[in-house]
């Protein structure tokens, strides 16, 4: 039984930190559902869990999540509740975490690939429960991948993993690149480029002819939207309508609504020209 003054223990707390995060190329993944993800292969890819911590109560109440993990090869270590709480950022632990490899990368082919069809980008993201968000958004919507530019949040960080609900784990995420850079390698991969801004005439409800095409959306800062230097890069500035009296929608939300317009537009799109193809 780990405790809290365990080596094994003292090396994953240090992933509650970017530094040691960023040092170590690895970070923490709370909870049944993240661990669950983070034992699983997904397009053939490496299992990102390399180590499990749970407790007695967690082991049995998630026993599921633990076969899962022993079936994968992957080290179970029961643990004090002292010991895993100290890896947990939440009031309430849930009891069972994962020290998992880094999964995010630096490489844009990674979301210009032939295939890619829909890609979220996140420009200057501060908030890494929105970043989790966002990433949860594009992975539901189908997306081929997210791109989080120079100067996001640190898409690994307990909150950002957390809101990702093990979405982090289902697709490419490319970090740390410049704005310029990432933009410019999305539209030589044949993307289409759309800000999403309310601060424009053309409205999503008007643009879905554009959303059939591949596209990669530009989601702004949070406090701020998108910079008119951003919005420049774009092929077309789109508003999310509001219907409604709401001054605005937060970020996350207004991402699921571009990215889900994408996503039924291009579905939409194939199948009308697979009709075509069998006339």
């Amino acid at each position: 039984m780990l405790t809290e003054r365990s080596n094994r223990i003292r090396q994953a707390r240090k992933l509650t930190r970017r530094r040691g995060r960023e040092k170590a190329g690895l970070f923490l993944a709370e909870g049944p559902q993240a661990v669950r993800e983070s034992v699983t292969v997904f397009d053939g890819g490496p299992i990102a869990a390399i180590d499990v911590f749970v407790t007695a109560d967690a082991r049995a109440r998630h026993g599921d999540v633990i076969g899962h993990a022993v079936d994968a090869g992957v080290a179970v270590h029961d643990a004090d509740d002292a010991a895993v709480a100290g890896l947990s950022e939440t009031v309430t632990p849930q009891g069972i975490v994962a020290v998992c490899r880094s999964v995010t990368t630096a490489d844009l082919s990674a979301a210009t690939s032939e295939r890619a069809r829909l890609v979220a980008v996140l420009i200057d993201g501060r908030d890494p429960g929105n970043a989790g968000t966002v990433i949860r958004c594009a992975d539901a919507a189908g997306a081929d991948a997210v791109v989080m530019t120079s100067g996001s949040v640190d898409a690994e960080s307990g909150k950002a993993v957390r809101a990702s609900a093990g979405s982090l784990f289902h697709l490419p995420i490319v970090t740390g690149a410049p704005v310029e850079e990432a933009v410019g390698a999305l539209k030589s991969a044949g993307l289409t480029i759309l800000a999403a801004d309310g601060d424009t005439d053309l409205d999503l409800d008007q643009a879905e002819g554009l959303l059939t095409e591949p596209t990669a959306w530009l989601f702004g800062n949070e406090a701020h939207g998108l910079p008119a230097s951003v919005r420049a890069l774009a092929d077309h500035v789109v508003a999310v309508p509001i219907h409604g009296r709401a001054e605005s929608l937060n970020l996350s939300t207004a991402a699921a609504v571009c990215l889900y317009a994408s996503a039924r537009c291009q579905r939409r799109g194939n199948r009308g020209h697979a009709g075509g193809a069998g006339q």
